[in-house]
């Protein structure tokens, strides 16, 4: 079996000015042109999950109202799994390429959260036009716009 060697690029910060992703030096150059993109796809380590008992957890009691009562960790966005890797698409307020910041909108992730990579949100690759799924969480919003005033609280079993 191969092995990966996964380095983080950044890390998250999240204070009083809001939410942001800050660059290695090393990194920065990988900025360029990304400005004039909306969102970006962040891809980041769920660090906080990290152990062997996340790792090995391939099952998860009903997390969400309505779902199976047993749902196993890939029909899941939960952090406990094999490898804690999560994706985000985060829309962007600004890009300071000097200091290698990039401000976003949101991310859920913690503050110091290691981030992997960056990718520019296009359409053309990452939208679906009409993905199916299952009944159980057919009502939850079609958009992150819509997902901003719908009552997650009222979804989730934790």
């Amino acid at each position: 079996m191969q092995n990966f060697k996964v380095s983080p690029i950044g890390k998250i910060s999240v204070n009083e000015d809001g939410m942001f992703i800050g660059l290695e030096p090393r990194y920065i150059p990988a900025l360029q042109a990304l400005d004039g993109f909306s969102h970006i796809n962040v891809i980041w380590w769920f660090s906080d999950f990290d152990n062997e008992e996340a790792r090995s957890t391939l099952e998860t009691p009903q997390p969400y109202k309505n779902a199976p009562a047993v749902m196993g960790t890939f029909a899941t966005r939960s952090p406990v799994r094999p490898n804690p890797i999560a994706l985000t698409a985060a829309q962007v307020i600004d890009i300071n390429l000097s200091k290698g910041i990039i401000q976003i909108a949101y991310i859920d992730a913690n503050d110091g959260t290691p981030v992997l990579d960056i990718k520019p949100y296009t359409p053309s690759f990452d939208r679906i036009e009409t993905p199916g799924v299952p009944k159980w969480c057919s009502h939850w919003p079609k958009s992150l716009d819509e997902s901003e005033r719908f009552d997650w609280e009222d979804v989730f079993n934790f």
